[in-house]
């Protein structure tokens, strides 16, 4: 676990800014088919969490994931190859969007489940037991306000935090959008954990400033209001973590972020595509192949 290092922080969160911005250009021009879930405006939830984490820390994310990914140390242009199916990706351009994972980083994959989030069975389970074991595992619920188009008041009885403490777990909430605080809080959390203190619960408020996923690009969902959408991204967290730094460093950053993304785009598009006999490889763990055919 590192300390506050501003520099660190606003180059994590411009780099998943650019890396999404430059992944819808990609959706658009066809080369990543299916379309993404966009991290805009989230950005500095994935990059305070992981800021305070250790290259061996173990994490999971959702299928709004990929800013989780390059937090953590994923290679930008492995992961532009795998959105794009690229067997030159993190996982051979068998994982896609939602399932990407990098085991050398410490990612695990995302996983992909949807419907409510804080209101599902599995969750209060995994609570359950988490406290029940105090198992050393921090939960970050990235509440963006709403649940695909359903607003959380909608569909939310009581609070996030009150479903963490009705398990004796300890809950916080925190400015999404300000990468610094996210850290301190997770660093704090973290701490706890490491000294034997069992799992928490931080709730990260922010705000999805683009589509729930680029479908919407197309279709135009009218569900948030405009006035609604400039208030929330009038605290951008790319914003917010540039302004502790001199403008020369940050335009130093920008400039390498761009360069580094243009090769990623170059390679990613450079990689071919599975062969679709090798479709039932890398099913089984044990590297057995699945036989197909009926009896």
């Amino acid at each position: 676990m590192t300390g506050s290092d501003p520099l660190r922080l606003y180059r994590t969160v411009r780099l998943i800014r650019r890396f999404e911005e430059r992944a819808i250009e990609l959706v658009r021009a066809g080369e990543i088919v299916g379309g993404i879930h966009p991290y805009l405006g989230q950005e500095g939830i994935a990059a305070g969490v992981c800021a305070a984490l250790d290259r061996e820390d173990l994490v999971t994310g959702t299928h709004r994931g990929h800013g989780h990914v390059l937090a953590k140390g994923a290679d930008p242009a492995r992961m532009l190859a795998e959105l794009c199916g690229r067997v030159t990706g993190l996982n051979r351009g068998r994982g896609g969007s939602m399932h990407a994972a990098d085991f050398g980083v410490g990612v695990l994959g995302a996983v992909a489940e949807e419907g409510g989030a804080v209101n599902e069975g599995m969750l209060l389970e995994a609570f359950n037991l988490a406290a029940l074991w105090r198992v050393p595992v921090l939960f970050v619920c990235e509440n963006n306000g709403y649940a695909t188009t359903m607003p959380v008041e909608g569909a939310v009885a009581g609070t996030i935090a009150g479903r963490a403490t009705a398990f004796g777990m300890p809950a916080a909430a925190v400015d999404g959008q300000d990468p610094e605080a996210v850290r301190e809080v997770t660093a704090a959390a973290v701490a706890r954990m490491r000294a034997g203190g069992g799992p928490e619960l931080i709730e990260a408020r922010t705000y999805r400033f683009d589509a729930h996923h680029t479908f919407e690009h197309q279709v135009r969902l009218d569900y948030r209001p405009p006035e609604e959408v400039a208030e929330g991204r009038s605290r951008d967290p790319v914003d917010i973590a540039g302004a502790r730094l001199d403008p020369a460093a940050r335009a130093e950053v920008d400039a390498a972020v761009e360069a580094e993304l243009d090769a990623a785009v170059e390679f990613a598009l450079a990689g071919p595509h599975p062969d679709p006999a090798t479709a039932l490889d890398h099913l089984y763990a044990s590297g057995l192949t699945a036989r197909t055919g009926g009896g």
